[in-house]
């Protein structure tokens, strides 16, 4: 979830008068498609803080969430006790790399800006779904920040939902 202007932070603050039918629709489908979650420690934390005492929710996210394998990006946590859950340490492109190598379907990433930005850096990143939002904070953690490399992306698919929110689907284009 974006703001128009890119924030990314707290989207619970600001994220639901533009919540509509349509897109419930389309962002439980999209988070229910991958078969592994790879998450940056602040957003695992927030994840295995909640996600863990929910059970069989009526959209099955819960059970999809608690079973489903797990990576966190952190070089500070200790543990990460949430079910099917390994932390990377060190040597994390490596990692990763390894990880896209082995069978299975999609890896999906949420939140997590900073490691979104190393692994888009590094050529990791095979897709970018965004929402935005039709609100403008000013201020909070953007996805892409200053100082970033330019990167060429291709719009694969868009879509606007009746709450104003515009999904946008992005591949790396290495042409641009």
């Amino acid at each position: 979830f974006l703001s128009l202007d890119g924030v990314m932070e707290a989207p619970e603050q600001w994220h639901f008068p533009f919540v509509s039918d349509d897109m419930q629709e389309y962002n439980l489908a999209r988070t229910l498609a991958p078969d592994a979650l790879l998450l940056g420690r602040a957003t695992y934390v927030i994840f295995a803080s909640s996600w863990p005492t929910r059970t069989n929710n009526e959209y099955g996210m819960a059970d999809k969430f608690n079973n489903m394998p797990k990576f966190v990006v952190s070089s500070t946590l200790a543990k990460a006790d949430w079910n099917n859950s390994t932390i990377i340490k060190t040597n994390v492109i490596e990692e990763i790399m390894k990880l896209k190598q082995q069978p299975g379907g999609d890896i999906g990433i949420t939140g997590s800006a900073t490691l979104v930005q190393s692994l888009l850096g590094a050529g990791l990143i095979d897709m970018l779904h965004l929402m935005v939002h039709p609100i403008v904070l000013g201020h909070g953690q953007r996805l892409f920040k200053n100082g970033n490399d330019t990167i060429g992306l291709k719009l694969t698919e868009n879509r606007t939902f009746t709450g104003g929110v515009v999904a946008l689907t992005y591949q790396p284009d290495k042409k641009v």
